[in-house]
């Protein structure tokens, strides 16, 4: 089965659900816009409409959707408009791209839990939208944090995610993180 996240910068989301059971492989991409086959510098800009997004390959018998949806979020600001921390604009969007109805349930109901039971100070703007095209990015942005651990980017905003993963997911790895 797949799923598709956006929630800020791909780096960051790919690094947080590569290590999970279950996982058998995390694209980071771009979606939602309307340019075939768009660039990571035409993203950038806002042109296209795409947001940067992760796209998961999962085994659902060992970690489910609803569990993916808590994960993701749990390690984003979903109350942000087109931003994520210094990650501003529309391709920074919180979203989730649901691939059936059953997805699209399933994100309806852990937002309105959310919102419920008053998880974030702000009310959750995340979109829920069925995915269309899925777009991989080029082969500099896969693995991006694994292979540019000491990066100031990677430290300043991944590092602390990871970190978050091991400490309260630890149960979910298939392995030490990085």
């Amino acid at each position: 089965m797949q799923a598709t996240f956006a929630g800020g910068c791909f780096w960051c989301l790919e690094a947080v659900f590569k290590p999970l059971r279950g996982v058998t492989r995390v694209v980071s991409g771009y979606t939602g816009g309307t340019v075939r086959n768009p660039g990571y510098g035409d993203v950038c800009r806002g042109t296209t409409g795409h947001a940067e997004a992760i796209q998961i390959t999962f085994d659902p018998e060992v970690i489910s959707y609803p569990d993916l949806l808590e994960i993701f979020f749990a390690f984003h600001d979903p109350t942000t408009l087109n931003r994520q921390g210094p990650d501003v604009g529309t391709q920074y969007r919180s979203a989730v791209f649901y691939h059936s109805a059953e997805q699209l349930q399933a994100a309806e109901a852990i937002v309105a839990r959310l919102a419920t039971e008053d998880v974030f100070p702000s009310p959750i703007v995340t979109e829920l939208v069925p995915l269309t095209d899925f777009f991989e990015a080029e082969e500099s942005h896969q693995d991006y944090y694994l292979r540019n651990p000491e990066q100031a980017y990677c430290q300043a905003m991944i590092a602390p995610k990871v970190a978050k993963l091991r400490a309260q997911y630890r149960d979910r790895l298939v392995a030490e993180t990085p």
